[in-house]
């Protein structure tokens, strides 16, 4: 089928999106598109046609990062096994913040937020925000089905996402790495469920 105008091939499109990774981490939000486009192998046009501005760009490399995380909520059976889902998801969690590129965008996106406050929100409310709201989704469907009671599930997303990143997200944003190996990943995401659990038990 061909494409429509403005699309671009997903191998490309995971090309840009890399590439505006690895800038933004290195250079901050006001990272070039000349230097992305380049990267990327493309050129600055096609990403301006593909995506309309840095800020949408910024949207899309966030979005992507969310349903990474988040995929494992929609997996299906996820809903009848909640235990084992909300444990994957915190892994999943544990793993996008201790990754030092990734960390590496948000600390730069911090920094550069009063000057390019529409790329910050950008990013905001395609990641951390997306991502909680895809939890908070899926605890509404659990107390639906009578295995959590989860007055204010958004709440109660900030609290689980709390719970796993606690100790790991502040020092990874100052640059300052942490590094667990899968063993104790799991052992983390196993504990904040469990404890979640008990927390919203009906």
């Amino acid at each position: 089928m061909a494409r429509l105008a403005g699309q671009i091939d997903v191998s490309k499109n995971e090309a840009i999106l890399d590439a505006a990774i690895e800038v933004m981490a290195e250079r901050g939000l006001g990272a070039s598109m000349d230097e992305i486009a380049r990267r990327a192998g493309v050129s600055k046009q096609t990403i301006y046609n593909h995506y309309g501005s840095k800020a949408e760009l910024a949207r899309a490399m966030s979005e992507r990062r969310a349903h990474e995380v988040s995929a494992v909520l929609a997996a299906p059976g996820a809903v009848d096994r909640p235990e084992e889902a909300l444990a994957a998801y915190a892994r999943l969690l544990m793993h996008a913040v201790l990754n030092t590129r990734g960390m590496a965008v948000y600390r730069m996106a911090m920094l550069s937020a009063p000057e390019l406050p529409d790329v910050a929100r950008a990013i905001y409310e395609a990641g951390p925000k997306a991502s909680r709201q895809h939890l908070a989704d899926f605890l509404s469907l659990e107390n639906a089905a009578g295995r959590l009671d989860a007055p204010d599930p958004l709440e109660a997303a900030e609290f689980f996402a709390g719970m796993v990143l606690g100790r790991y997200q502040t020092p990874n944003l100052l640059g300052i790495p942490i590094h667990l190996d899968d063993a104790e990943i799991d052992r983390v995401a196993k504990e904040a469920t469990a404890r979640f659990m008990r927390a919203y038990a009906p």
